[in-house]
């Protein structure tokens, strides 16, 4: 039994281990990013406005971060 419930609870760590989700309150609008094996978010959002600008509505930045792992809700 002690088995089956560690191994319960492995299972449910390694299932949620390897997605993240960050509200970024630096965005207006409070949009959610997910990035599943992405890079550091943080960098990646430095990043992307230093090439486009800190619009983070707009097609070229959400496609730069999507380059580097993270998409939107």
């Amino acid at each position: 039994m002690k088995r089956l419930i560690a191994l319960t609870a492995l299972t449910a760590a390694l299932m949620t281990s390897a997605c993240i989700t960050v509200i970024d309150a630096g965005d207006s609008d409070g949009v959610n990013w997910n990035g599943q094996n992405a890079q550091p978010f943080e960098a990646s959002k430095d990043a992307c406005e230093a090439l486009h600008g800190d619009n983070s509505n707009s097609t070229a930045f959400i496609t730069c971060m999507a380059e580097k792992g993270w998409t939107r809700d």
